[in-house]
């Protein structure tokens, strides 16, 4: 019988038919290397969040070439949060990551992310700590919009890194499981909630800089979705108050 494996590489997906053939590609590649040059034992979970197109059907048609690779619908729409929540709950590897789809930050960058972990229970990509690894910038109103939302995770959550946004995070399991359980946040909001819960439960977390690139497809609408995104933070603090994070015994 194969080990459980060491690693699972999470991938949130909402009608990514097009882009998840490359995507697919290139993780299938890192974990050969990996499997070859480490022997880590690498499961790849790609969520369907409900997807109309044919992103279900491109999983299916690529698990004879990636081993490990599995499908995990949530059979509706639900959110990001949502997805990378079931995600994280259903991966059986001691370390987890997730990320998005169109690979912004490159999946090579988690060698970073996997080396921090050594010394800490969650380490998250980030684009803020240096800048000059970003290799295509967003426009100036969405990074000025970002400075400013990390100016409000600051003042609601007490969470200090530089960009919390960033949709590269790893995770060791059996210390971080209880803040995916304990996750409410289902939209774009969800990562100061993780990171407010890694917090919360004496989780040692640090921030990574990684390669970065801005891909104009993104799925988020600047203005709709920040105004959500701000409300998610309110209701972050709210959940606290009320009890809906209660500390591990």
């Amino acid at each position: 019988m194969k080990r459980p494996p060491d690693l699972s590489i999470v991938i949130p997906a909402y009608n990514e038919a097009k882009r998840l053939p490359r995507t697919l590609e290139r993780v299938g590649e890192w974990v050969q290397r990996k499997r070859a040059v480490s022997g880590l034992e690498i499961e790849v979970l790609v969520v369907d969040d409900g997807s109309q197109d044919d992103t279900a059907n491109v999983v299916v048609g690529w698990q004879d070439r990636i081993d490990g690779l599995r499908l995990i619908p949530n059979g509706t729409n639900r959110g990001k949060g949502y997805s990378v929540r079931h995600g994280m709950l259903e991966a059986k590897g001691r370390i987890a990551l997730f990320s998005d789809a169109d690979l912004s930050a490159p999946i090579e960058e988690a060698d970073k992310l996997l080396i921090a972990l050594e010394e800490a229970d969650v380490a998250i990509g980030s684009r803020a700590v240096d800048r000059s690894l970003i290799e295509t910038h967003e426009s100036a109103a969405r990074e000025l919009a970002g400075r400013l939302f990390n100016a409000f995770v600051r003042l609601t959550t007490g969470v200090r890194f530089l960009d919390t946004q960033c949709g590269f995070k790893a995770f060791r399991m059996k210390r971080a499981r209880i803040i995916f359980e304990q996750q409410r946040i289902e939209d774009f909001g969800f990562d100061p909630e993780l990171l407010f819960l890694a917090r919360r439960h004496g989780l040692a977390a640090v921030e990574v800089p990684v390669r970065w690139a801005h891909h104009p497809a993104t799925k988020i609408h600047m203005f709709r979705d920040s105004l959500l995104m701000f409300c998610d933070l309110i209701k972050v603090r709210w959940n606290a108050l009320l009890g809906r994070y209660p500390r591990r015994s």
